[in-house]
Order: structure tokens, then C-alpha cells, then sequence
């Protein structure tokens, strides 16, 4: 599963569903203008989970300057002169969460060929109020792992300018594969001349690929190793890129201190993209006991979307997917989920990704739930939206709260390690010391 657009546009890269936004996007997301802080800032609260340990603090107290934690006590510790302090009562405090799989750029409710009907430059609209949905719901970074027209890369500078208000994104650009294959343009006949402008046939077009879309501003590499759920004439089994070009894309992109995500249902295109280094693998859906040995072996983080078909065949007729995209997505979808309980209780890593897009963004939270019906228990699926996907990012300034990372905080009512569905409604947001939602007391 991932996502895929039916337009008309030689540049176009993707031809599939269209991927996702609120189902009630027509209203604007309540946000608060975000100000910037003088001074310190305090935040306290009943109880802070530390998702290192998954050890409860009661009555902590976290103080932020110039965006970051500087420090994590308990309530009653000395405040710093005019400091600001926000009271969450019987709240429980945690880091912002991380969504390792999106797409911003896509609105699930435009599916099959209904997405045609729009201007090229609709999408990077709908993109705003999608990230700021992500935001708003606690995930204050995500790893965008493909989209059209550079996108997501106008997107976060836009964010990181100030601009506009929306979560950390570390952005793909556009995902990249075989021609003909799962990242190719493949729903038009020969005379529309569709295909995407990143194709790779050979490692040494990898390579270069690599190097293209890192100029222009892509921070991880996202390639398709098989087929997928949401193309034409792809299967999700069929491997499309050989070992030799994923091993060249993953030794150039980690030349240049990028990591490499491949999204890869099929067994032996799983087992190729983890041979040849690559960073993490996308959906694993058909991933066998071989495969998660060398995923352990090789230290690969998996990333599997095992709630968004819950969406998908619900809605997905509705909105306009073509029955073949809905009867692959039938196919997959419980062996995926029942490999994801293998995976899990083999001891490989597993990170958070949801494929947003394929849902309306927002909702990504729904899918703990599902990860713990699968095996996971309430902390480490939390575990995996926090402290281990940053360190599959390669970050340590996001995803648990400590000092010297930034301070991006959320605040939900209960405790989410004994009920996770608490996640899917978070009340308070702060991204790097400013609150974007439900400030609470202030004093």
C-alpha cells in the first residue's frame, strides 16, 4: 500500500489511489496561532511517561527554553524568574509522537481516476491542512515518504520557515523504482506518454537518481523493490528492482548520510532490500521467518501499516479505488497483520508507520490499537511511534523528553500504557516550546 495518483501530467510519478485527508476536510483544523516564547517556559502535569523505561513520574516538571528541554524535574523544583508555566492537571505528559509513513499530499477520498479532475497544484494545497491535522492529532514529526511535484519539500520549508504550521517533516520527494513498476505511472495507455521522471533501470541510474533528488531536497531515499496494492499491472509479491540497484541506491544515498526506505510487500524483494543495506522496509507484508532473521541480522527497521485497510474496504469503493486495487488490498491484508505478530515476537525492530494518506490524515493514532490487538503491548507501541523511530531517523533530538531535545510535548487524559486508544484523542500539543493546541492553565 502506498500512495499513488491518477493525473494527467508528463511529471506525474504516481498513478494509483489517492491518498489522503480528513474525511471532514472542508473544515479548517482549530489551531492556535503559534506565537513565539520569551523566556522560559514551564510545563507540569500528573504524571510524565518516560518511554525509555515506561516508568511513570508523578508531578513532573519540564522546563523549556529557546524551544528545547533544558531540564525534567519534579513539580515543587525552583522556577526561573517570569517563567511561564502550563498546569495540565491530571494529565499524562510524553513526547510528541512520530509517524515513520505518510503522505501528505493525498487526500484518500479521491480515489481510482476522480483525482483527474483537479489542477496539478491541488494537491500541494490540500498538503497544508493535511499536516496540520497530523499535527494537531500529536505527531509533531513524520518521515513523508513520497509525493508529486516536490511537495513535501516546499511543504517543510514553508513549516521550518514559519510560514505555516505543521510537524517536523523529513522528506522523500519522489519514490522511485523500476519502469513499469509499483512507483511508475501505469494507469494510461502509450499515447499519454505518462511516466514518472525518476525511473531507474540500472544501478548506475539509481545512482544518479540519488543524487537528483538530494540536490533538490529529499533527506531520506524512498525506492519501490515490488509491486503494490494501489498501481496497475503491479503485484504486490513481484520483485521490480534488482539486489545490484538497490545495493548501488543504498550505497550512494549512504555515502551522502541518507538513509534508504523501500517499500516491499514481496518476500524475495523484503529479503533483497535488507541484503543490499536498505535502511527500512515499508509494509513488509509477505515477509517470511527468513526474512525477519536477516532483518535482525542486519539491523533493519520494519514499518508496517497494518491498520489503513480497516479504512480502505470500508470507504474505499465509495471514494473511487478500482475493485483490482481493493482485491490485492484484501490479500495482503491479514497475512500482513499476522507477519507483523511474527516480526514482533521474533524480536526484529518495529517502528510506527501508517501509510497516512490511505486514510485521512489525522487519524495515524488508530492504528496503536492495532498494533497492540497484534501482539505489541500499549508501551511498546508507543515505544515505537517515540523513542524507536527516532533512533531509526538517526535523531536525538526528538522523541522522548530530556533534556536538550526539542520540546515537542503532547498531553492526553488516562494513561495510554493501560488504554492506547487514549492516543487517538490529544488534547494539548506543544512543538518546540510553543503550545499549537489546548494550552491549559497558564499562570
Amino acid at each position: 500500500m502506498t500512495h499513488n495518483r491518477f493525473r494527467f501530467a508528463v511529471t506525474s510519478l504516481f498513478a494509483g489511489l489517492v491518498a489522503a485527508t480528513s474525511g471532514a476536510s472542508a473544515q479548517a483544523p482549530e489551531l492556535i496561532e503559534p506565537q513565539a516564547q520569551a523566556g522560559e517556559v514551564v510545563v507540569t502535569a500528573g504524571r510524565l511517561l518516560d518511554v525509555r523505561t515506561g516508568r511513570m513520574i508523578d508531578h513532573p516538571q519540564v522546563r523549556v527554553r529557546d524551544g528545547r528541554i533544558v531540564e525534567v524535574a519534579r513539580a515543587g523544583a525552583a522556577l526561573p524568574p517570569n517563567a511561564r508555566v502550563i498546569d495540565l492537571p491530571g494529565m499524562t505528559l510524553m513526547p510528541g509522537m512520530i509517524d515513520m509513513h505518510t503522505h501528505l499530499d493525498a487526500d484518500p477520498t479521491y480515489g481510482g481516476y476522480t483525482g483527474l479532475q483537479f489542477n496539478d497544484r491541488f494537491w500541494s494545497m490540500i498538503s497544508v491542512g493535511n499536516a496540520q491535522r497530523t499535527l494537531l492529532a500529536g505527531f509533531t514529526t513524520i518521515r513523508n515518504v513520497g509525493s508529486d511535484a516536490w511537495n513535501d519539500v516546499g511543504l517543510r520549508q514553508a513549516i521550518d520557515e514559519g510560514k505555516l504550521t505543521g510537524p517536523r517533516i523529513v522528506t522523500a520527494a519522489y519514490s522511485f523504482g523500476a519502469t513499469g513498476g509499483h512507483c511508475d505511472s501505469t494507469f494510461f495507455p502509450p499515447s499519454m506518454n505518462q511516466k514518472s521522471p525518476y525511473n531507474a533501470d540500472t544501478p548506475e541510474e539509481g545512482r544518479q537518481r540519488v543524487r537528483e533528488l538530494r540536490k533538490y531536497g529529499a533527506q531520506v531515499i524512498k525506492i519501490c523493490a515490488t509491486g503494490g496494492v494501489f498501481s496497475r499491472n503491479t503485484e504486490p509479491g513481484q520483485q521490480q528492482m534488482s539486489y545490484a540497484e538497490m545495493k548501488a541506491i543504498a550505497d550512494e544515498a549512504h555515502q551522502w548520510g541518507l538513509k534508504v526506505a523501500a517499500h516491499a510487500h514481496g518476500t524475495a524483494g523484503i529479503k533483497d532490500a535488507i541484503r543490499a543495506g536498505v535502511d527500512t522496509i515499508e509494509h513488509a507484508s509477505l515477509i517470511d521467518e527468513e526474512g525477519i532473521r536477516l532483518a535482525k541480522q542486519h539491523g533493519a527497521w520494519l514499518s508496517m501499516d497494518i491498520y489503513n485497510t480497516d479504512y480502505t474496504q470500508a470507504e474505499g469503493k465509495k471514494n473511487g479505488v478500482l475493485e483490482d486495487n481493493l482485491r490485492k488490498d484484501r490479500e495482503v491484508a491479514d497475512i500482513q497483520r499476522e507477519n507483523f505478530r511474527r516480526a514482533h515476537a521474533a524480536g526484529a525492530k518495529m517502528v510506527f508507520g501508517t501509510d497516512a494518506g490511505i486514510y485521512p490524515h489525522g487519524n495515524n493514532a488508530k492504528q496503536f490499537a492495532v498494533m497492540v490487538r497484534y501482539g505489541m503491548t500499549p508501551l511498546e507501541a508507543i515505544q515505537s511511534a517515540t523513542l524507536t523511530a527516532s533512533q531509526a531517523l538517526g535523531r536525538e533530538d526528538v522523541g522522548v523528553v530530556e533534556a536538550n531535545r526539542w520540546a515537542d510535548l503532547i498531553a492526553v487524559n488516562g494513561d495510554p500504557t493501560k488504554d492506547v486508544t487514549v492516543l487517538e484523542q490529544v488534547p494539548f500539543v506543544m512543538k518546540g516550546g510553543v503550545v499549537v493546541k489546548g494550552e491549559g492553565a497558564a499562570q
